[in-house]
């Protein structure tokens, strides 16, 4: 959303006034005691908080502008948003809680036969078919299933949740359910674009340039994701690590039986390949998705960031509605991140219903509302590679923020 005239904050990568600007910058007026000067020494707190709440500490800091001029205190803001988007909650059937994001994965599982069945076929048409499916459930199921269970939206029940979590984390994306939920629930959403702690440097990887990066490199995710989740199990209770390398070695053991004795591959090598193409099918928008949404905006030092309003309306952006991501990544990763960061717990489909309460109460109290296109996004991190990917982000300085 364009920011009003002679707003003082511009970050880069989001649009403003029609246009994209650059790295998170701000032409500060106002009480020079709210300046932040230095980031944090980057290592992470003890405690962390659970699925966010309304606020997320006691030394956050209540931006000057936009609160004041709406004449009310930041809590305010955030508890009567919440109140919106819980009548709209209320209002909703459980088919539009829950049922419908359960439809879309029961559908990718629906449509496995036919895949492997596909790939069957010596023509090339079919086989690409086959290979398309696969890639496109095997997303649905890993991205959507696992972000959704990940933040217990697939079901009210707390043991359901854990159940579901373990089917699509640990079975479909070979990781473990207690570092995925450390590392996404409890750090990247309690503390989004925060230095050292949410700031989305884990998908940084410095030494590559940015056409390896951007083009090349997301091909070894399927790779790469399993042998980090092997690093990780030391973190873990050891019951978790092996039931995480069970799920994980049947997960895998599962995909490359079907393939030989349901496709019909003649050797093992062959299926392996398939594999990795199907497992890498959506895997450059996976990556791009994850870094447009977050690295670009502004960046905040863990002891003078903004509270939760502030915090997700000046870090978090929507990118465009796009029918293949909608369904494979879900709402909440594409059109509806910004929602989906203010109310983590709701589903992709509900994340969708309250957009427009969401989006317009933003724009109401003149608070920013981020969107930008997939491509406008993509040009700006091959032009600003360097700047946002290698470099570290400065931090944003919390002077009159509107």
């Amino acid at each position: 959303m364009p920011l009003e005239d002679g707003d003082p904050v511009r970050p880069r990568g989001q649009k403003v006034n029609g246009e994209v600007s650059g790295v998170p910058r701000l032409r500060g007026m106002g009480d020079p005691s709210l300046r932040v000067a230095t980031a944090p020494g980057g290592s992470r707190t003890d405690t962390m908080a659970e699925e966010p709440g309304p606020a997320l500490g006691d030394r956050d800091v209540t931006p000057r502008g936009a609160s004041q001029r709406a004449g009310q205190p930041e809590e305010a803001l955030m508890s009567e948003l919440s109140e919106l988007v819980q009548k709209v909650v209320k209002s909703s059937s459980w088919w539009e809680r829950h049922g419908v994001d359960i439809s879309i994965l029961a559908c990718s599982f629906l449509l496995l036969p036919a895949g492997f069945l596909c790939l069957r076929s010596a023509q090339t048409i079919p086989f690409l078919a086959g290979v398309l499916i696969l890639g496109v459930v095997h997303h649905t199921l890993t991205v959507k299933g696992s972000h959704l269970a990940s933040h217990n939206a697939l079901t009210e029940s707390k043991s359901w949740g854990k159940v579901w979590a373990i089917f699509f984390i640990e079975l479909c994306s070979a990781f473990t359910v207690e570092q995925a939920t450390y590392n996404h629930v409890k750090i990247h959403h309690g503390y989004t674009n925060v230095i050292g702690l949410g700031d989305s440097s884990t998908w940084k990887i410095p030494f590559l340039n940015r056409y390896v990066y951007m083009f090349i490199a997301p091909l070894a995710v399927p790779i790469l994701t399993p042998l980090v989740a092997l690093g990780l199990l030391r973190n873990v209770e050891w019951k978790a690590a092996l039931r995480t390398l069970c799920c994980m070695f049947l997960g895998f053991y599962c995909h490359y039986w079907l393939l030989l004795h349901v496709s019909g591959f003649q050797s093992p090598w062959s299926a392996l390949l398939c594999m990795l193409l199907t497992r890498s099918l959506l895997a450059h928008p996976y990556i791009h998705v994850n870094i447009f949404q977050h690295i670009g905006l502004p960046m905040f030092a863990s002891d003078r960031k903004p509270k939760r309003i502030h915090l997700m309306s000046l870090g978090v952006l929507n990118l465009p509605h796009n029918a293949l991501l909608d369904w494979s990544f879900g709402h909440s990763l594409i059109s509806c991140h910004v929602e989906h960061h203010l109310f983590p717990s709701l589903s992709d489909n509900m994340c969708l219903k309250i957009k427009p309460v969401v989006s317009q109460y933003l724009k109401q109290k003149k608070l920013p509302y981020n969107e930008d296109t997939y491509s406008s996004r993509l040009w700006l991190f091959l032009q600003r590679y360097e700047e946002l990917m290698v470099h570290a982000p400065p931090i944003t300085e919390l002077v009159g923020i509107q």
